[in-house]
C-alpha cells in the first residue's frame, strides 16, 4: 500500500514465459519475469517506475522462440519507425467541453444536420521542419511531428492543427470532423488503416494529451469528431497483434478464414470471446477518454462475408454451408448495442457497400446496430453519371433517379470519400466532362444534389476547393490553388451550402423518411432536368430542388408547385458569386395559377446550365 510504479498485464494464454522488457532493466528478459493467472493474463508490479517509461512483452513460446511486442492495450507508442510502448496516464487532461457532451446525451443526431470533412491528419497541411512545434508547456518539442516526407516538412502536431484546422472547418460550416485512423500504425502508407496499437493515438502529432485537447477544441467550437476504426484486420508486424503468443490468439489459424492475402493482414477471430471483448473494449475506451462522437467502422463488407475477396476454394462457409459470417455480425451487434447504451447521442457508421439488410436498424429488430452507413451505390452511380459528357446523360438519368428506390431502406451517409481520388481515379474535379469553366459548374451542381438529397453528407478534404492532383498522402493539399478565383468561388459555394443546410430543416429532419421527399418531376431525361420537394418533420416547411444537368439553359421551365405564392431562391449554384453564368430568376419568382406536374401552382423558372437551384416559398408574402 502507499508504494507508486506500473503495474503491467497482458493476455498470452499460450506463452511458456512472459517478461517485462524496458530502460530501467536495460531490455534484459530475465530481470523482470511476470506471473501467470488462471485466465491467461500474466501481470507484474515494477515499483517506482514513472510516466513517460518506455516498454515492450518479451514473450517465449514453449519451443524457446522469443517475440518482442508492443502493449496492446499501451496508451501511448514511440514514434514510427521505433516501436516500444510507453507508460501514459490519460486521466490528467482537464475537459472543458461538458456542456457539449451533455447537449450530445438528448439529440437524436439521425434528425440533426450532419455534414462531415474527411481528413487525414498528416497530409491537410504540413509545417517546415525549421519551425519545431511548441508543446503545452511552452517548449519546443523534437521528433514527435517529424514526417517521411519532403526534405524540410514535418507534420503538424494536434494542437497545431486545433489552431489551423478547427477554425477552416467552422469557416466551411460542416458539422463534424471525421478523421482518418489515428490509431497507431507503423505505415504511412496504410493511412492508418493497417493498426498495431488499438488503444495509442499515433504519436506522429504529439501525445494523448494533445489529441484530448483538439478533440476538446472542436467540441468548444461547434465541431463533432468522428474517428475511423478498424475492427475488420490488422497487420502482420512482429511487435503487434500478430502470432502474439507464439500462436494464433487475435487471428484464425486457418488462412482460409484468418488472412487477407490482397491486403497482405490479419482477420480477427470475433468467436473467441476474449478478442471480442478486446475490440468492443476498445470502441468504449475511445468514446470514454477521448470524447469522440462516432466511428466510422472501416470495410464492414469485409468482415460480414467470409469469401470476401477469396477465390471459390480458399473460404471456409459457416456451419450453415452459407458466406455469411455470423460471429463477425453478432461482434457488431453486440458493439452498437453497448455504444449506444453507454453513449447515446453519438454516430456509429458504417462503410458496407452490399445488400446485407437492415446495417442501420436497431439490433432489437435483428440490424447490425449502426445509425448510418455510407451509400456507395449512390456514389457510383453519380461519379459515373457525372463522368458523362452532359449530351449522353438523357440515357443515363436513371443513375439520378434510381436511388430514390432504396434511398429509405437504411440510414444512409452520402459520402464522397479518399476512396474516390487515389489510385489513378483523378480528384473529383479532373472526373468532370468538357473545359475548366463546365468542370466547376459540373462539381457545384453535384454538391447541390447532394446536399438536396436524402441522407447525411460527407466531402473528403481537396473537394472544397476543386484540387485537380489526386491525394497524395505524403505531400500537402494543393493550397496553392486558392489564389486562382475558380477555386475560391468553389470554397464559398461549399461553404453556404453547409450553412444553408444546417438553416433549413426541410433538408435533414426526414432524411430518412419518405414523407420527407417527393418527386415532382423525375421523368424529363430528354433534358436531364429532374425536380423534387423536401419536406420538414411536424412543419408545413419544404424545399423545392431544381437540377439541371446539362449546359444547357431553359427559359419558362414549367414546375408545378404545391402552394400559391411567392418562392424565394435559396440557392442557385450558376450565381456569379460562385464563379457561374448568372442565370436565374432575380432572387425568386411568384407562382401561377396554372396547373402542373399534377399540382394546382406552378413556376415558370430560368432554368441555368449545369445547375442546382433551391427555392422556399416565403409564407410572409402569400
Amino acid at each position: 500500500m502507499g508504494v507508486s510504479g506500473v503495474y503491467f498485464a497482458v493476455w498470452a494464454p499460450n506463452a511458456a514465459n512472459v517478461s517485462v522488457l524496458g530502460d530501467f532493466n536495460y531490455w534484459d528478459g530475465r530481470k523482470h519475469q511476470m506471473r501467470k493467472g488462471h485466465t491467461g493474463i500474466w501481470d507484474l508490479f515494477v515499483p517506482e517506475l514513472k510516466e513517460g517509461e518506455h516498454y515492450k512483452y518479451e514473450i517465449k513460446n514453449w519451443d524457446g522462440h522469443i517475440y518482442e511486442k508492443s502493449d496492446p492495450f499501451g496508451f501511448q507508442q514511440e514514434v514510427r519507425p521505433k516501436t516500444a510502448s510507453i507508460v501514459t496516464n490519460l486521466d490528467t487532461y482537464t475537459w472543458n467541453d461538458s456542456s457539449w457532451m451533455e447537449e450530445r446525451r438528448h439529440k437524436d443526431p439521425i434528425a440533426q444536420p450532419v455534414s462531415v470533412y474527411e481528413v487525414h491528419l498528416g497530409s491537410w497541411m504540413h509545417e517546415s521542419a525549421d519551425n519545431p512545434p511548441q508543446l503545452a508547456n511552452g517548449e519546443l518539442g523534437t521528433s514527435v511531428a517529424v514526417a517521411d516526407l519532403k526534405p524540410g516538412a514535418r507534420f503538424l502536431t494536434y494542437r497545431e492543427l486545433a489552431d489551423r484546422l478547427i477554425p477552416y472547418v467552422k469557416e466551411l460550416g460542416f458539422t463534424h470532423l471525421e478523421l482518418l485512423p489515428i490509431s497507431e500504425h507503423p505505415f504511412d502508407g496504410s493511412w492508418g488503416y493497417q493498426v498495431v496499437g488499438y488503444y495509442a493515438c499515433t504519436s506522429r502529432y504529439g501525445t494523448p494529451e494533445d489529441f484530448m485537447y483538439f478533440v476538446d477544441r472542436c467540441h468548444q467550437n461547434g465541431i463533432g469528431v468522428i474517428v475511423d476504426w478498424v475492427p475488420g484486420h490488422f497487420p502482420k508486424d512482429g511487435h503487434g497483434l500478430a502470432f502474439f503468443d507464439g500462436s494464433h490468439l487475435y487471428e484464425h489459424a486457418d488462412p482460409r478464414q484468418g488472412e487477407h492475402k490482397e491486403w497482405g493482414t490479419l482477420v480477427f477471430n470475433y468467436n473467441r470471446r476474449e478478442v471480442s471483448n478486446y475490440l468492443i473494449a476498445n470502441a468504449l475506451f475511445w468514446f470514454d477518454k477521448y470524447h469522440i462522437d462516432g466511428i466510422r467502422v472501416d470495410a464492414v463488407a469485409s468482415m460480414l462475408y467470409l469469401d470476401y475477396l477469396r477465390p471459390e476454394g480458399q473460404w471456409l462457409p459457416n456451419q450453415y454451408g452459407g458466406r455469411e459470417n455470423l460471429e463477425a455480425a453478432e461482434f457488431l451487434r453486440h458493439l452498437n448495442s453497448l455504444l449506444f447504451q453507454y453513449f447515446p447521442g453519438i454516430l456509429s457508421i458504417a462503410e458496407e457497400s452490399t445488400d446485407w439488410p437492415m446495417v442501420s436498424w436497431p439490433t432489437y429488430v435483428g440490424g447490425l446496430g449502426f445509425n448510418l452507413k455510407w451509400n456507395m451505390g449512390w456514389m457510383h452511380d453519380m461519379l459515373d453519371y457525372f463522368h458523362n459528357d452532359p449530351w449522353f446523360r438523357q440515357f443515363h438519368h436513371n443513375h439520378v433517379t434510381f436511388s430514390i428506390m432504396y434511398a429509405f431502406t437504411e440510414n444512409f451517409m452520402l459520402a464522397l470519400s479518399h476512396d474516390e481520388v487515389v489510385h489513378g481515379k483523378s480528384n473529383l474535379i479532373g472526373k468532370m466532362p468538357a473545359d475548366e469553366w463546365q468542370k466547376f459548374a459540373n462539381l457545384r451542381c453535384l454538391f447541390g444534389f447532394m446536399y438536396a438529397h436524402p441522407g447525411k453528407k460527407t466531402l473528403f478534404m481537396s473537394m472544397e476547393f476543386g484540387q485537380w492532383s489526386e491525394w497524395n498522402v505524403w505531400g500537402d493539399l494543393e493550397w496553392h490553388l486558392l489564389q486562382y478565383e475558380p477555386h475560391q468561388t468553389l470554397k464559398k459555394f461549399v461553404a453556404d451550402i453547409n450553412h444553408l443546410y444546417r438553416d433549413q430543416p426541410a433538408l435533414y429532419t426526414q432524411d430518412f423518411s419518405a414523407d420527407g421527399f417527393e418527386w415532382v418531376d423525375c421523368s424529363d431525361n430528354r433534358n436531364s432536368v429532374v425536380s423534387f420537394i423536401r419536406r420538414a418533420k411536424d412543419s408545413p416547411e419544404f424545399v423545392l430542388v431544381v437540377c439541371n444537368f446539362t449546359p444547357q439553359p431553359h427559359d419558362h421551365y414549367r414546375i408545378g408547385v404545391p402552394e400559391a405564392g411567392f418562392y424565394t431562391e435559396l440557392l442557385n449554384s450558376d450565381a456569379l458569386i460562385y464563379g457561374g453564368s448568372n442565370v436565374g430568376n432575380c432572387g425568386g419568382l411568384w407562382s401561377e395559377d396554372w396547373s402542373c406536374n399534377d399540382r394546382p401552382y406552378s413556376l415558370a423558372l430560368r432554368l441555368p446550365p449545369l445547375s442546382t437551384m433551391m427555392f422556399k416559398l416565403d409564407r410572409q408574402k402569400t
